[in-house]
């Protein structure tokens, strides 16, 4: 039975996959500050065969008792809200945090993966965005506390694998929603189907043209274990490449959840990227992974944890 530590184990992606991680009969160490990161969405495994939560700040140095097969650092504030409002914080776990994992994997001989993000294409001049893609991303802009600490913690790794000999798997993840996101998150998928479940307006940032990707939390969930369970270094894309319009989503969420809301305009935030959408060349050769759940199907799926989570 292997045994996998996830830093960010409490938030919406770290939480869904210890969910996976234990289905499949894997010991779970769950490491989060609750910085972003909700003790709700674990609450139920606590106390459960093969789980162990600890409340703590990967920033420092930690240390984890026993054998450790991988470690999975999924720790950060991902939204643009979250980040803009902790951006020393986005920093220093891009940064010690990831260094600190790196050495408790150097330590336990364990595999370790980087959760990196689209991000770190900035504003892509190149559309869709392969992983030989360097990136256009402003290093002083507000935006760049999230995108610059992804970018140096690539590098970070990258070091590590060549000067340490560390075995590692490097994931950029594209837009992901489903169960287990917080209400409050800030991001687009969260936002405005709370706005129209809660019948309040939809906000939509500059005139809506620009365009996202979304995949469903199964299927990332789906393609992060196989990049974990390969031989595949990365980086590589893990994302849903059905591109969307700001404005096309916001007209889906109103359908979906037969919600009156009106839809208003707000100006659009800095170095908000203008097209957003992964060449999966490399997973589907790689990986042999391409997601499955659509758009349509993965909103209706999150509405329903919405209500139930705001008891709508």
């Amino acid at each position: 039975m292997a045994r996998v530590v996830i830093t960010g184990g409490a938030g919406f992606l770290g939480s869904n996959l210890t969910r996976a991680l234990l289905a499949r009969g894997e010991e779970v160490v769950a490491i989060d500050n609750l910085s972003t990161g909700r003790r709700t969405n674990i609450a139920d495994l606590e106390g459960g065969p093969g789980f162990t939560f600890i409340e703590a700040d990967v920033t420092e140095a930690f240390e984890v008792d026993g054998p450790v097969d991988s470690i999975l650092h999924f720790a950060s504030p991902a939204s643009p809200p979250r980040y803009l409002a902790m951006p020393l914080e986005t920093l220093a776990v891009g940064s010690d945090g990831t260094r600190n994992g790196l050495e408790l994997a150097r330590a336990k001989g364990a595999r370790f993966m980087l959760a990196s993000t689209s991000e770190v294409y900035g504003d892509a001049a190149v559309h869709p965005q392969p992983e030989t893609y360097w990136g256009n991303v402003n290093p002083i802009g507000p935006r760049s506390v999230y995108d610059e600490a992804k970018r140096f913690a690539e590098a970070l790794t990258m070091a590590y694998h060549r000067t340490h000999g560390v075995d590692i798997r490097l994931l950029r993840i594209f837009n992901s929603y489903g169960p287990a996101m917080d209400p409050d998150d800030g991001r687009v998928v969260s936002n405005f189907l709370v706005q129209a479940l809660q019948g309040k307006p939809i906000t939509i940032y500059g005139d809506g043209s620009q365009t996202r990707s979304f995949c469903y939390v199964d299927d990332e969930v789906r393609g992060i274990l196989a990049l974990l369970d390969g031989d595949f270094l990365g980086p590589v894309n893990v994302g849903n490449p059905n591109e969307f319009t700001m404005l096309e989503l916001a007209d889906l969420v109103l359908e979906l959840t037969a919600s009156s809301s009106e839809i208003v305009y707000e100006p659009l935030p800095a170095d908000d990227p203008t097209q957003r959408k992964p060449d999966l060349t490399v997973a589907i050769r790689e990986l042999g992974w391409t997601p499955e759940i659509q758009l349509r199907e993965g909103l209706t799926r999150t509405a329903e944890y919405f209500r139930t989570t705001l008891g709508l």
